[in-house]
């Protein structure tokens, strides 16, 4: 993609954000997309974000289980941005229309004591950390989800260039020590409208929530970036994403690691 395909294509998905209007596949659009244009696109929306007075608070790590990978035939997570409009209270509502098609995910966040670049391993990022924090990610899609006319599907590049799907994110009271709980074992029951619809492990993201994080770190090393002390990283989800439309209320039940909950109006 040309640099002028990849501003167009930012402007096009920040206005699909604002607008609650769904573009087309990008990966139709444009069949030579690469990764690297996909993240070119979510930098330039960053750019545009960042001038309109948004600030960045943390970043979000997608498609860290297996299932969702095969499902979208890749064999690598991805990334995303959190701005501070992004960020929603536990037990809090979600205004009607704020996002196109919302869903969510059950996470645990990790946030940061110190910064964090590059080649990292498991023991730097739990010395780096402050505290983990049972999380829920809000997910939206600016692209739509299929093409249709084909019926062909979304593929990765048209998520990591819609910010790895990512619109929000609630963050439980409850803060822990990075080693106090195996997080492996820490997982959700969760809730939509007092029916349980899906349960899952920490061990479902990457085998250990822990290994996304330094997959991050390397990941955003290879783009000149880093992880800076205070952001809140969303490590993965562990459960498939949950559809709520308008009414929904969403409960995940963390055992002793904690509780968060959001109600979508």
């Amino acid at each position: 993609m040309t640099p002028e395909d990849i501003e167009t294509a930012a402007a096009t998905l920040l206005r699909a954000e604002y607008t609650g209007q769904q573009i087309g596949l990008l990966s139709m659009r444009h069949p030579d997309i690469t990764l690297a244009d996909a993240y070119a696109i979510q930098s330039a929306q960053m750019a545009q974000k960042l001038a309109a007075g948004r600030r960045i608070i943390g970043w979000k790590i997608g498609l860290t289980s297996k299932v969702m990978q095969e499902a979208l035939k890749i064999d690598t997570p991805d990334s995303g941005v959190l701005y501070d409009d992004m960020l929603f209270d536990t037990r809090g509502r979600v205004p009607a229309g704020r996002f196109i098609q919302p869903r969510v995910e059950a996470e645990i966040a990790f946030v940061m004591r110190a910064p964090l670049e590059g080649e990292v391993t498991r023991d730097q990022v739990l010395g780096a950390t402050a505290a983990v924090v049972p999380s829920l990610e809000i997910l939206d899609t600016r692209i739509l989800r299929q093409d249709p006319k084909t019926g062909q599907p979304r593929v990765i590049f048209d998520t990591v260039a819609d910010n790895a799907a990512n619109a929000g994110l609630v963050l439980g009271a409850e803060r822990h020590a990075p080693d106090a709980h195996d997080l492996r074992w820490t997982g959700a029951i969760l809730r939509k409208n007092d029916e349980v619809v899906a349960t899952g492990l920490g061990a479902a993201v990457l085998n250990d929530p822990v290994m996304g994080i330094v997959w991050l770190a390397r990941r955003m090393g290879q783009y000149g970036q880093r992880i800076e002390a205070g952001q809140v990283i969303l490590s993965g989800s562990f459960i498939a994403p949950v559809e709520c439309p308008p009414g929904t209320v969403i409960d995940a039940d963390f055992g002793p690691f904690g509780q968060v909950a959001i109600t979508f109006d």
